[in-house]
């Protein structure tokens, strides 16, 4: 149980909650933002004084009732009770360390697809695999070390990560938010985890813009269905952005792919053509996976 982590969190959720959200009157004027932690207790049906001590990190570990009745009451969307149940130690943490060995039927897979860009990537955002295209579209991993595959760092430290989209794409902030949101719900999954820890103490004190969205406490992301690239040799290409779950190693494989017959699609294969020359590499086609 990480009893400040739930602590900060239940404020955060607290915090943004009106009265009138949950059915309750404005009543006058109020010093801090959001509901009275007595609000909160009365709606969970529990004590204000041990709702008190939840927040502030004091109170031994709730039940799953007493959790159930505080995410109703602070209208929990369910990826936030889940996170709840998470910090509080109720539900399953998978290991202590978040896998990065990637499925050979995954790897097989990937290179299969025709037309498709492909990437799987780690909970902590690692570029774990990829295929040609996706090389040809975003960037020849195979060239980089692989501290500097890590899509969450290219976001929030790279040399230009202020002022230029991550690979041209037209929905940066979004994805800043999304990595945000998502390493908060790995970092609860994995809390010993030195790989996930030593990357957001990184982004925390490294991006003043990952530190401020941090504080947010968010952990529910909204699905990116479409994405836009910048190439620099292809110009403007717009595709759609499918992100399925691997949930036997926790990992993402996120596939890239253009409508039959589009304009989009033409460009897909003309970067199949091209190949990693389109994003300027030189030597040998990279290794699979």
């Amino acid at each position: 149980m990480d009893k400040q982590e739930l602590g900060a969190f239940l404020r955060s959720r607290r915090e943004r909650l009106r009265p009138e959200d949950v059915g309750l009157p404005a009543g006058s004027r109020r010093r801090t933002p959001g509901l009275r932690r007595e609000e909160v207790a009365v709606l969970a049906h529990i004590s204000t004084e041990y709702y008190v001590r939840l927040e502030q990190g004091r109170a031994p570990r709730p039940s799953g009732e007493v959790l159930a009745g505080i995410a109703g009451a602070l209208r929990l969307t369910d990826a936030e009770s889940d996170h709840l149940h998470v910090l509080a130690g109720t539900a399953p943490i998978r290991s202590n360390l978040h896998r990065r060995d990637v499925r050979p039927s995954i790897l097989a897979l990937i290179h299969r697809l025709p037309q498709t860009a492909a990437i799987v990537t780690s909970a902590a955002f690692e570029v774990l695999a990829w295929n040609d295209l996706a090389a040809a579209l975003m960037e020849d991993y195979a060239e980089l070390d692989p501290r500097d595959r890590n899509l969450a760092r290219k976001a929030f430290l790279g040399p230009r990560a202020r002022t230029t989209a991550l690979y041209g794409i037209s929905d940066a902030a979004e994805f800043r938010l999304h990595v945000v949101k998502e390493l908060r719900a790995t970092l609860a999954r994995y809390p010993t985890d030195p790989v996930v820890i030593d990357l957001v103490e990184e982004l925390r004190a490294g991006s003043p813009d990952f530190a401020r969205l941090w504080e947010r406490h968010d952990v529910q992301s909204a699905p990116m269905l479409t994405k836009t690239f910048d190439h620099p040799v292809v110009g403007e290409i717009t595709v759609d952005c499918d992100s399925l779950t691997l949930t036997d190693r926790d990992q993402h494989l996120v596939l890239y792919t253009a409508p039959p017959g589009s304009r989009d699609a033409e460009t897909l294969a003309l970067l199949d053509v091209l190949g990693t020359e389109a994003v300027g590499s030189s030597g040998p086609p990279p290794p699979r996976g």
